[in-house]
């Protein structure tokens, strides 16, 4: 069985750091533990998300974010021109507001670079039933037709129980 290819956003490597959050702290420490140090998948980032990271005002905290991507050796894809363009069409046609354009681009590149999975905790913008429904309509209508996934690392961990 092929290992599954899975695109982490900034949340993900975030949420190591929940401390006012130590449910999904937990989950996310749990996933990178049992997936990402097993190496049990292909675990990849972006410049985005490493931009993301450099944006962080916090400097010990951008740190400790820039270590987990080191530590992990997570690969990083670059956002091309083509995602770029296909993360333009996520906010013209409203999937994603103007503001939160990263968004559209993790969504894009995972896209592009036929990904099994999209792995967020951001559930306004990513990891939710509606949005998976309309980024499947847009991704078919332009013609991607490898299926994405936009999950949580709880549905990875739960997925056998």
């Amino acid at each position: 069985m092929k290992k599954l290819n899975i695109y982490l956003d900034t949340y993900v490597i975030n949420f190591l750091f929940a401390d006012d959050s130590p449910e999904l702290r937990d989950i996310t420490i749990e996933f990178f533990n049992e997936y990402v140090k097993k190496n049990i998948f292909n675990i990849y980032i972006s410049d985005i998300v490493l931009k993301e990271i450099l944006n962080t005002k916090d400097d010990k905290k951008k740190e400790q974010l820039l270590k987990i991507t080191t530590d992990y050796n997570l690969e990083i894809i670059t956002l091309s021109e083509e995602a770029e363009s296909l993360a333009q069409i996520y906010l013209k046609e409203g999937i994603i507001p103007e503001n939160k354009f990263e968004d559209a681009e993790h969504i894009a590149i995972a896209t592009v670079n036929q990904f099994d999975i999209l792995l967020s905790w951001n559930y306004k913008h990513l990891a939710n039933f509606n949005k998976k429904q309309k980024v499947k309509l847009i991704n078919t209508r332009e013609n991607y037709l490898y299926p994405l996934d936009l999950i949580t690392p709880m549905e990875i961990l739960y997925e056998d129980n």
